[in-house]
């Protein structure tokens, strides 16, 4: 351990570098690598058809092909026409060197080493050409690129170098044969290596883009729909706590409505706010880790589809013109879903107020026995529209919340050029009818409460609820300011 801390950056320098050279070029140098086909689904190949596209996929191995044959025809010109002379010649001038470049299509590493050992024999062969001969400059060319393109740069550079050297050595060797075939060969080559290098690093760099695009979309996803989550949990804490709040009151008011309770309702009353109290307690260190630091909770109740005329108004005021319309028999749905459906509405008409200006907009609720369904959609825009502020991921925090009440929704475009938000929420009746509320507006909804046949203007009834509903009122405010 205390030899390698001791070692130069130097050595271990040298060290990676052949580590790098015996990984590229001598470890597993035979080792069979088909070379794939080509990709055809780039946006001008998609447009041809299947059995076209089939054979563009070829297309590679078609230009090595092609390189062979044209080794083969530079091998022939150069042998002598002489006929034991070509017979001789025919071997290491044409069919070699063509035989290297097709092996670059299976065993790329091993047809450099190959053609790099063919050289002398073919140049000896010739008689007039040292150290490369009219077929194996090209032929060692074409090896060459084609094995940089097939791995990485490193590769290519010691490719390059081996070459180099071994052109070198071969002019020494060669003596009187000596020419200048290997500094040109080393231009050539040098040139051609640098343009693959260059267009690999290029595609890889493009590659590495892409994944990183892809990978920032995933995880910026997954961090909006973590935040849409954690909002909707925040709301859902308010909820839930403000319904414990008023069960803790109630039990505990509920003896004194009762002349001369029995001890052991005053008991049962007393365990339900003392549960009722510890749940609470429970609810608000568990679930209030949701909420941010700098965030006060709420002096009311979260919105209701009670308020869905103010935020009409509100829209209103802000230049979107939006009619509403209610069917069906209105009633009070469970809070997480009215809470639900108002904040789906109102990320619906703030979508349009920021991506259609001077559209208008149609907000429908309709009560049916299985639940609750709502249609906001909104015209084509009129005025110039700008480049949004938003995060534009209002329609994922949309989709969050009716997943959660395992609703339906749907956003689409409509043909005339606006945009269309439905959903279904669903809510299980109960065994017993709700206490009824008055209508959501003016312009929509019964005068009958649901699940009765009583008229909605009984004095006596309505009176006796509207104090009640006072009183649960005033002691709903007290609990949440407490």
């Amino acid at each position: 351990m205390t030899e390698t801390k001791s070692r130069s950056p130097e050595f271990r320098l040298a060290a990676g570098t052949l580590r790098g050279l015996r990984q590229d070029l001598f470890h597993d140098a035979f080792a069979y690598r088909p070379l794939n086909r080509m990709r055809t689904d780039g946006l001008l190949l998609r447009q041809l058809s299947e059995r076209m596209r089939a054979r563009i996929a070829w297309t590679p191995h078609a230009l090595v092909g092609a390189a062979a044959l044209f080794v083969a025809f530079m091998g022939l010109a150069s042998a002598d026409s002489f006929a034991l002379r070509f017979a001789v010649e025919v071997v290491p001038l044409v069919l070699l060197p063509a035989a290297t470049v097709l092996m670059t299509l299976v065993r790329p590493v091993g047809a450099f080493w190959i053609s790099l050992a063919l050289t002398p024999f073919a140049a000896f062969a010739s008689g007039g050409y040292w150290p490369w001969t009219p077929s194996t400059f090209p032929s060692h060319l074409t090896v060459l690129v084609v094995v940089a393109a097939r791995t990485r740069p490193r590769t290519a550079a010691w490719m390059w170098g081996f070459t180099v050297l071994f052109g070198a050595v071969m002019d020494n060797f060669g003596g009187w044969h000596r020419s200048a075939t290997t500094s040109a060969f080393a231009l050539v080559s040098a040139f051609a290596l640098l343009v693959v290098a260059v267009v690999q690093i290029r595609r890889d760099a493009e590659r590495e883009v892409t994944v990183q695009r892809t990978v920032t979309a995933v995880e910026r996803d997954r961090r909006t729909q973590l935040e849409e989550r954690t909002t909707i949990a925040r709301e859902l804490h308010d909820v839930v706590a403000h319904h414990m709040s008023v069960v803790a009151i109630q039990a505990e008011a509920a003896p004194y409505r009762v002349e001369n309770p029995p001890p052991e309702l005053e008991q049962a009353f007393a365990t339900i706010r003392e549960n009722a109290v510890a749940a609470l307690t429970e609810l608000r260190r568990v679930l209030g880790v949701v909420r941010a630091e700098d965030q006060q909770v709420p002096d009311a109740p979260q919105p209701t589809l009670a308020q869905l005329d103010g935020l009409l108004a509100n829209v209103r005021e802000a230049g979107l013109e939006t009619e509403k319309t209610v069917t069906g028999a209105v009633r009070e749905l469970p809070q997480g879903v009215e809470l639900s459906a108002y904040r789906i509405i109102q990320e619906a008409l703030s979508n349009t107020l920021r991506h259609a200006p001077g559209a208008t907009a149609k907000v429908e609720l309709g009560y049916v026995l299985g639940g609750l369904g709502l249609r906001v959609v909104n015209g084509p825009p009129t005025g110039q529209v700008k480049p949004s502020p938003g995060a534009g991921h209002g329609i994922t925090g949309m989709r969050e919340r009716v997943a959660m009440l395992d609703g339906d929704m749907t956003a689409v475009a409509t043909a005339e050029g606006g945009y269309e938000i439905t959903a279904f929420i669903p809510v299980q009746l109960a065994d017993e009818p709700h206490e009824p509320h008055e209508p959501h507006g003016a312009d929509g909804g019964t005068d009958e409460p649901y699940g009765t046949g009583e008229p909605y203007g009984a004095d006596e009834r309505r009176g006796a609820r509207l104090e009640k509903r006072e009183i649960r009122l005033e002691k709903m405010e007290e609990a949440e300011r407490a």
